[in-house]
């Protein structure tokens, strides 16, 4: 009797899981190449052409950036309508985005905190976890990640963090 030798079954599995993480690479590449682009058309367009410098120098999350949002009314509508990393995507909010809709929206609200001059991305996820009705548990994973991938001291422009 041969003792078995694991090699082979190893390999295979570690083949599928790459096979399976080449598959969310691709997934989060083309949000990457696709992100946003519904804010370069009507209705969107000319009212962020008239809101960014707004929001850019409002604090997230204060009152006048809240009435900058309600103000902005048609273009979020169909701005949340067209991408689906927005909570206001899905009527159940948070609960009916996939992991792929999650890393995006963390992405774009750090992106986001770059526009504002007292921007900081682990404010805004504290602001964003009672905004959107984040769990526990989920706000942690959301802070793991950017503790992990060096958002809360990342600047665009620096080397990345190492994967």
């Amino acid at each position: 009797m041969s003792k078995y030798d694991s090699t082979f079954d190893t390999s295979e599995h570690i083949q599928k899981v790459r096979d399976l993480l080449y598959q969310v690479m691709f997934a989060l590449t083309g949000r990457a190449k696709f992100h946003d682009e519904s804010k370069f058309k009507d209705p969107e367009k000319k009212i962020f052409d008239e809101f960014t410098p707004k929001l850019k120098k409002s604090t997230y999350g204060s009152g006048e950036y809240k009435q900058f949002l309600n103000d902005m009314g048609k273009a979020l509508k169909h701005h949340y309508a067209n991408n689906a990393h927005h909570p206001e995507h899905f009527s159940n909010g948070i609960d009916g985005m996939s992991l792929i809709d999650l890393i995006e929206m963390l992405a774009d609200w750090k992106a986001a905190t770059l526009r504002h001059e007292n921007g900081d991305i682990k404010k805004s996820l504290l602001i964003n976890k009672d905004r959107f009705g984040i769990s526990d548990q989920l706000f942690n994973i959301l802070e793991n990640t950017i503790i992990g991938m060096n958002w809360d001291e990342y600047i665009i422009g620096n080397v990345l963090p190492e994967p």
